[in-house]
């Protein structure tokens, strides 16, 4: 064997970031890139819609706008604006205790005129999203963000990647606990596809996890029809909703639809500062996310060069999230991250393609209910699967590090403790219809509104599980003696975070021809 071909044997990305599979596969990849971040995508829309008690027509108008902010957001983060790794750009649930914030204040002032309560608190939290925006665009763009990677070295980004998989646990069991029989068919099809007969075909190579979600769907269809499945039962597929959904809206894509937000509101400010709470938590994710994404792409370790702008073009995602009004800000998906790990697919023009799909989803509003019959349980199976993967690229990144040394074990297993148990804590004694501590020692609305604002920021960070984790281990890793800088992995990190090194990666990647994929 030549060293050559011995090189290109120690890869595992059969389409790395750089490549060029053909437009129709891409296009097919694309879709099942976004298919992974449906179920938290739909979720979010109806967390928020159910807490300002949106109508049934509006909800749906709701979904199909932060599908069209995904796509938007997506493109953005794939041009020069952006970073260019391979990952998708769609809501967070770290803005959703700001956003409660914002709901219970408004709702607090009262109704003046004929304006609906829960359009007064759109325009509100649009407002906030807005301001708190061109905040993180500052930090980004400034490199001002950039700055943090400093102090971050693998021994706090292994815990906090694997973080992002593991603080999701309460998903996965309860979706597929709906119908444990379709999610374990989804589940069990996902592990054959991806681990078994995906050495044997390409089709299986690729496309494991589009397979899974379509052998859960036909099977949940065929229950439903046979009349096994009843209705009610979270794997019932709602054929009524293709066709009650219109064929062509424009809806989605129009700005301030439910109209111009209140910048002049006595209240916004303390909305503001809130909201910020939730960009930081959102940031600590993203760049978290960066370095899982180029970790499990076979890339080069980001630049803080390629953080800040990441953040920057994410600042600017969340101030078009403001405008459209999706309620919420725009982050990088994990769900993207995993699906790569599975697909062994890391291309930009497989994310391209995925998010121009995003941008006519919701105008063509049967293709977009067709999604919305997508049961529950077998989001629920591809959730465990992919944030299982995401857990394990967090723990690679510790390969580098010298765990014979007891101060590393200490941080990274205090890390992890207090991002699994801090964040339990929070979401246990949370409300999740106005965001307020209901039991314990804490009452944040019972202290006066600045008190208020100040409460649900830190409840903001310390319900988020990476953000807890990624604290403790930036304190601890920083302070404590014990460690040289090759045994808490800073030599070899530093000489793959290079300009150098991505000049090379994407000179590789540029060598590959149309279509072509990389022998593993």
């Amino acid at each position: 064997m030549t060293d050559q071909t011995a090189t290109e044997s120690q890869h595992w990305i059969v389409y790395p970031i750089g490549s060029k599979p053909e437009w129709p596969k891409a296009v097919l990849l694309g879709i099942q890139q976004y298919l992974t971040m449906f179920g938290a995508t739909v979720l979010i829309p109806f967390i928020i819609g159910g807490a300002i008690g949106l109508p049934g027509e509006q909800m749906a108008l709701l979904i199909s706008t932060i599908f069209f902010a995904s796509g938007l957001c997506t493109l953005i983060q794939q041009s020069v604006l952006g970073n260019k790794l391979p990952i998708i750009q769609g809501g967070t649930f770290s803005f959703l205790g700001p956003t409660f914030a914002i709901i219970g204040m408004v709702a607090a002032k009262g109704v003046s005129g004929d304006m609906p309560l829960w359009q007064l608190q759109i325009q509100e939290i649009s407002a906030a999203i807005m301001i708190a925006a061109l905040v993180e665009i500052v930090l980004g763009y400034t490199g001002a963000i950039g700055y943090i990677k400093k102090i971050i070295s693998p021994v706090v980004i292994g815990p906090t990647i694997a973080m992002i998989g593991l603080a999701l646990f309460g998903i996965g069991a309860p979706f597929m606990a709906g119908n444990w029989i379709i999610s374990l068919i989804t589940l069990i099809a996902l592990i054959v596809y991806s681990q078994v007969l995906s050495h044997k075909s390409k089709i299986f190579m690729l496309f494991p996890v589009l397979l899974a979600i379509a052998t859960g769907w036909i099977v949940a269809a065929l229950g439903t029809v046979m009349g096994l499945i009843p209705e009610g039962n979270p794997a019932y597929v709602q054929a009524g909703l293709i066709a009650s959904a219109p064929w062509i809206s424009f809806m989605p894509m129009m700005p301030f639809k439910w109209g111009f937000p209140d910048f002049g509101s006595a209240t916004l400010w303390a909305g503001v500062l809130g909201m910020l709470a939730g960009y930081l938590a959102s940031v600590i994710e993203s760049i978290g996310d960066y370095y899982a994404c180029a970790r499990i792409s076979e890339a080069p370790v980001p630049t803080s060069k390629m953080i800040s702008r990441g953040i920057g073009a994410e600042g600017i995602g969340c101030f078009i999230a403001g405008i459209l009004q999706t309620c919420n800000g725009t982050t990088s998906y994990s769900e993207n991250i995993g699906s790569i790990g599975l697909t062994k697919v890391a291309s930009r023009r497989v994310v391209i393609c995925g998010a121009i799909v995003m941008l006519f989803i919701p105008i063509i509003g049967k293709f977009g209910a067709l999604l919305a019959s997508l049961p529950m349980p077998v989001v629920g199976a591809m959730f465990v699967g992919l944030f299982g993967m995401i857990a394990s690229v967090g723990l690679s990144n510790l390969q580098i590090v010298n765990l014979n040394n007891s101060r590393n074990l200490f941080i990274i297993g205090l890390s992890f403790f207090c991002g699994l148990s801090v964040p339990f804590w929070f979401t246990a004694h949370v409300d999740a219809g106005t965001g307020q501590i209901v039991s314990g020692a804490i009452s944040w609305g019972q202290q006066g509104e600045f008190i208020n604002v100040i409460g649900n920021i830190f409840q903001a960070i310390l319900s988020t599980g990476m953000a807890v984790t990624a604290i403790v281990g930036i304190l601890l890793d920083n302070t404590l003696p014990g460690a040289t800088r090759a045994e808490r992995g800073l030599e070899v990190w530093e000489s793959e975070a290079s300009d150098e090194a991505w000049e090379k990666a994407e000179a590789e990647w540029a060598a590959l021809e149309e279509g072509e994929m990389r022998p593993v």
